[in-house]
């Protein structure tokens, strides 16, 4: 089964920079995008259309903002969007599709770099959102939360990881909320477990070289229930064409 995470930083700007067409070839069997950056009814002329898939969005309500979008060969038995927490859920940041027992999330969460207020927000929603984790790990449902985390977890997640460490994304509040993730709560952070290597990085600053230098951090995951564990297979990061200032990243698992 393979897995396609990316995000596009406006969907209709992404597709002209050819990323359905790059998509189109990769034979994934589901695709997650994050900051789709509009509302569905804007889309009717734009090549945002993939032969073989169903696509299901969850749009932000404020124009041009967030929203989250996933494509599928296989027909769902549901799909969900918000994880009930309405200041978030009008931002479009969380669409859940249902296959049997395996669930695929595309995942959006917020950014607190723009200032105070959005870092406080950025605060809300974990402590928000690890409640609903624990609530998913009772079930007997299988996740894939895939998408846009906006959190480097460790100094090998980032390459000026000393000078950032007052920084949003890499802040100590937001670091041990991932660690308590993927250490009591029980998911995986799947792609260190088949990619231990330093430098592996799927968003760069638009300033400077820093793409070019590989001056990036990795805050885009594929995060796995406990029953995943394990069941990855291989990882890459496909950064040779530049769609967004994030790079995809596909995963295989044998499920």
């Amino acid at each position: 089964m393979r897995l396609i995470t990316v995000n596009v930083c406006g969907i209709r700007s992404a597709a002209a920079k050819g990323l359905f067409r790059w998509l189109a070839r990769q034979k994934a069997d589901f695709i997650c995008l994050q900051e789709t950056k509009c509302h569905v009814h804007q889309l009717a002329e734009h090549d945002v259309e993939l032969r073989g898939y169903q696509s299901f969005f969850c749009d932000a309500e404020r124009k041009g903002y967030a929203g989250v979008a996933l494509y599928t060969r296989h027909p769902p038995d549901e799909v969900i969007r918000g994880f009930g927490v309405p200041e978030f859920d009008r931002e479009g940041r969380y669409l859940e599709a249902r296959f049997g027992d395996l669930s695929i999330v595309s995942l959006y969460l917020p950014s607190g770099s723009a200032g105070p207020q959005r870092q406080a927000a950025k605060f809300r929603f974990l402590a928000a959102f690890m409640p609903f984790l624990q609530r998913l790990r009772r079930t007997r449902r299988r996740y894939i939360l895939s998408g846009d985390w906006n959190i480097a977890h460790r100094p090998i997640d980032l390459k000026n990881w000393k000078s950032n460490q007052k920084n949003s994304g890499f802040l100590p509040e937001e670091r041990a909320w991932l660690d308590r993730l993927f250490g009591p709560v029980g998911y995986v952070d799947a792609f260190r477990e088949v990619n231990q290597q330093p430098d592996q990085y799927t968003w760069w600053s638009n300033r400077g070289q820093a793409r070019a230098k590989n001056v990036g951090w990795r805050i885009d995951y594929q995060i796995v229930s406990g029953a995943l564990a394990g069941a990855a297979r291989a990882a890459t990061i496909y950064k040779e064409r530049r769609f967004s200032d994030h790079a995809p990243l596909t995963m295989d698992y044998d499920l």
